[in-house]
């Protein structure tokens, strides 16, 4: 499932953005990928690929372990990964992750995504993504605690169930130390943008 693949034109530049996963397995057990990242003005600003092993727990929920290679921002780097994904009862899709990195980074993801369906084939897509981190990494433009925040809103018309255009919104606040090396190096500490991409299904 490629669930994002966007572009967008704001004051700092053109950028395209994607997320996706895939999983081979079973219901019981599976090999997840799952891969996200941005490119401004044509330089990756950044990138990740994450192999997990996923186990059934219960119902809709998954406890996974592996590795993550961040390709940027900085020099490459890879951590352990561990953590769980799932539905939960009101139907949203959860990601939580916790990371420790080679050089003892320590980081988390959480991510909520919520489908409301407006008609048969209108969907709106709410989505919150929490990134926070366990100490300062000046080089990659990280500060300990939490990092950012991002919200967006997606509408999707589902022509069928494997392809989606859709036009959003979304909003990213950086927050902590992320906020002060922000603003040290002349970039803003939110920032605001319209979207237009596909959802894409196999």
């Amino acid at each position: 499932l490629i669930d994002r693949l966007e572009a967008w034109n704001a004051d700092n530049g053109t950028g395209l953005e994607w997320e996706g996963h895939a999983w081979i397995g079973t219901d019981l057990n599976r090999v997840w990928l799952r891969s996200q990242g941005e490119r401004i003005d044509g330089r990756t600003d950044s990138a990740d690929l994450e192999v997990l092993y996923g186990r059934s727990v219960a119902a809709w929920w998954d406890v996974v372990a592996g590795v993550r290679h961040d390709f940027k921002p900085g020099g490459s780097q890879d951590f352990a990964a561990i953590g769980v994904m799932g539905v939960v009862p009101s139907k949203y899709e959860i990601e939580a992750t916790a990371y420790i990195g080679q050089s003892g980074q320590t980081s988390a993801r959480l991510q909520a995504e919520y489908d409301t369906l407006l008609t048969g084939r209108l969907i709106l897509q709410s989505l919150v993504e929490v990134n926070l981190y366990g100490q300062d990494d000046p080089q990659r433009g990280i500060g300990s605690g939490l990092s950012t925040l991002e919200t967006g809103y997606r509408l999707r018309y589902e022509f069928t169930r494997q392809f989606a255009p859709y036009i959003g919104i979304v909003r990213e606040r950086a927050f902590g130390g992320t906020a002060d090396l922000r603003r040290d190096g002349g970039e803003d500490i939110d920032d605001t943008r319209f979207v237009a991409g596909l959802r894409i299904w196999f």
